[in-house]
């Protein structure tokens, strides 16, 4: 059957109904608090070899929707009706991509044939491991991170394998939470089954399986229609996240974007070796893996709001992965905080785009949004484990209006927790959950301002954990002649003579009366700001969002009584910008600036030609003990380059163990 664009809108819809019907009942049964409010789950329809065709279109996590089930559904040997698979190992078959996440698959059976698949994830809050929430950038290697299960059959033909559910029960801080949640997303494939095969008994099963292809056919047709829009050409961008709480090197993640003809390649290479903490990305190398590729996502919604967002998506793209690196790492990595590196493959994203097309594309969202996580107890004993986040960025500014404030691009799908909702099931006390005045990066249209949260612990033996923290050293950038925003920041009894600044350790026992507060990053603005509108920095300083020191330093307006000194304020900016030079493209804040008259481009190209010669559990050992040796910025790229050489040189003698690879 040929499909026209009418007729195939109506099935698509008719699809993206089916994963709106899952996602509605998976948040309506859910137990936890991160499921049912903040929405970290994924409901999707996949094709019998495991494209993803059809998603919601308000619900859960926007990540999931280009993904690619084909590796797992091939490790069951075979199905019947009433099977659910389950996994939650982030090395077999790379889907999963962190071991809270807990993915589910059910096969669809319209007259003893698979039509499709019905899978989704959910974000548990605890499968066991070393600390709480099971997530932490101390972490050294995934068997840390809580109870893994491959892929396997946890329903056989409608009975459920009660074995391995009390193996998983058992290994978790929650045990009741999580199979309230497990339950919901049983009942999330079996309402996706039942809405699928009313929609086979309306279109006819050839129909419904030739449209499925046709869905994912149109969608890549949408895609290359923006890639088209692109000039082609190569273009380099970097960014930097904090390793882990003790470490003073940054995490790098490195992009060439090659645009040619209507095709993309996204080139890793320059990326970090893997890490000995958590922020690993458990890619396995696919060339169109979700986590490598959500950035690309975004930049095609952001050109084309309307577009299809399926495996199709991607079919214009594929990522280049270097094994061993950040990207891609290898067993035994830890990979629980792989959410944060994957906020900076989006960056990087928008950052590479944003030198293609200058004047269309906005700021990225600065990442790092802290998931705030709870394991305390109540006053009758009984044991809470709880996510009361997120606590981020706002969203860069554009060329045309502002960066929402308080929940950026990187984060839109973890929506806002009620103060009420996380009040009635943990036992501390909100002091404070809105909006940071003075964090926005200033432009002609503005970053957003970032998100402050406050809370005091109830009990004793308390532990905190914030998931994702980042931006503390690093400042989100603006671009355009637009600044950076501001860094954030992680304190335990602010204002006070036991005041800690935590830095990005993210795990904190704290004790009855302890304050924790968490401020975001800012994100960066976009375009001069001496070019922005007086009334809106008014406005800004009227609502609370800008002091009036700031509307005068970063924005050249003048306020006296509480309104324009129009006068004063023409005079400042013109001051201003008789000495003004050239903006350049991109301001990345004073420590990234210091860090990279040391750290050149030039440097990092010949670290990362080094380190891909050693193995790779040497790798970021070496990478930390020649960070130590740099100290100084070279005279020249020749003086760089013999430098470089003799400290790769004397790590060689020190270490004899590190030995080129043979192929």
């Amino acid at each position: 059957m040929a499909f026209d664009k009418r007729n195939l809108q109506v099935l698509a819809n008719y699809c993206a109904a089916a994963a709106d019907a899952m996602a509605y009942t998976l948040m309506r049964t859910a137990y936890s608090a991160f499921v049912k409010e903040t929405e970290d789950f994924s409901c999707t329809v996949v094709t019998r070899d495991g494209l993803a065709f059809a998603s919601p279109r308000s619900f859960g996590a926007p990540w999931y929707s280009g993904i690619d089930y084909s590796p797992v559904l091939e490790m069951i040997e075979f199905y019947e009706p009433g099977d659910v698979c389950i996994t939650n190992d982030s090395y077999s078959g790379n889907v999963a991509t962190h071991s809270t996440d807990i993915h589910i698959w059910k096969p669809v059976f319209y007259q003893g044939e698979i039509v499709c698949f019905v899978v989704g994830h959910i974000h548990n809050t605890d499968v066991g491991g070393a600390v709480p929430a099971s997530l932490s950038r101390s972490l050294t290697e995934i068997v840390q991170e809580g109870i893994r299960v491959p892929p396997m059959k946890i329903i056989r033909a409608g009975k459920l394998n009660e074995d391995v559910a009390a193996i998983m029960r058992l290994n978790v801080r929650a045990p009741r939470q999580n199979w309230g949640d497990f339950n919901a997303q049983i009942a999330s494939v079996n309402i996706g089954e039942r809405k699928i095969l009313e929609i086979v008994d309306r279109f006819g099963v050839e129909q419904f399986k030739e449209g499925a292809y046709a869905i994912l056919d149109y969608a890549e047709h949408q895609a290359r229609s923006v890639i088209e829009s692109v000039p082609d050409g190569e273009y380099f961008f970097a960014d930097f996240a904090d390793e882990d709480g003790d470490s003073p090197y940054p995490c790098r993640v490195a992009l060439t974007l090659r645009v040619r003809g209507g095709e993309v390649e996204l080139d890793y290479t320059g990326s970090d070796p893997q890490l000995a903490s958590s922020l690993n990305m458990p890619t396995g190398g696919r060339e169109r893996h979700p986590l490598a590729l959500v950035g690309l996502t975004y930049v095609l919604y952001t050109f084309y709001p309307g577009m299809m967002l399926n495996a199709g998506t991607l079919r214009v793209a594929r990522a280049v992965l270097p094994p061993g690196t950040v990207v891609n790492c290898e067993q035994p990595a830890a990979v629980g905080m792989r959410s944060l590196t994957c906020m900076l493959t989006q960056i990087v994203t928008f950052g590479a785009f944003m030198q293609a097309m200058p004047q269309k594309m906005p700021v990225s969202a600065p990442g790092g949004n802290a998931i705030m996580n709870i394991k305390t107890n109540d006053r009758n004993d009984r044991s809470v484990m709880a996510s009361i986040g997120p606590v981020g960025g706002g969203g860069g500014g554009t060329p045309f209006a502002d960066g929402p404030d308080g929940m950026g691009g990187s984060s839109a799908f973890l929506k806002n927790t009620p103060i009420e909702v996380n009040e009635v099931e943990v036992p501390i006390r909100f002091l404070r959950y809105g909006l940071q005045p003075d964090t926005a990066g200033a432009g002609r249209y503005r970053g957003g301002l970032a998100t402050v949260m406050s809370f005091v612990v109830s009990s004793p033996n308390t532990i905190v954990t914030a998931r994702n923290r980042n931006r503390s050293r690093f400042n989100s950038w603006g671009a355009q002649g637009g600044q950076a925003g501001s860094l954030s920041s992680f304190t335990k009894n602010p204002g006070t003579e036991r005041a800690v600044e935590l830095g990005n350790i993210d795990v904190v026992t704290c004790e009855p009366g302890d304050v924790i507060q968490v401020i975001g990053p800012g994100a960066g603005g976009w375009g001069d700001p001496f070019e922005r509108q007086p009334e809106a920095v008014l406005h800004d300083v009227q609502r609370g969002f800008l002091s009036a020191d700031k509307a005068l330093a970063q924005y050249g307006v003048v306020l006296a009584e509480g309104r324009i000194d129009e006068a004063a304020t023409r005079l400042r900016r013109a001051a201003r910008q008789q000495g003004a030079g050239q903006a350049a493209p991109f301001d990345f804040g004073p420590h990234r600036t210091a860090y990279e008259r040391i750290w050149t481009p030039a440097r990092y190209a010949l670290l990362t030609e080094f380190l891909s010669q050693m193995p790779v559990m040497w790798r970021h050992f070496l990478k930390h003990k020649i960070f130590a040796a740099v100290q100084y910025e070279s005279a020249s790229e020749a003086d760089m380059r013999i430098e470089m050489q003799q400290i790769f040189a004397a790590q060689r003698a020190r270490f004899a163990a590190p030995s080129p690879v043979v192929a």
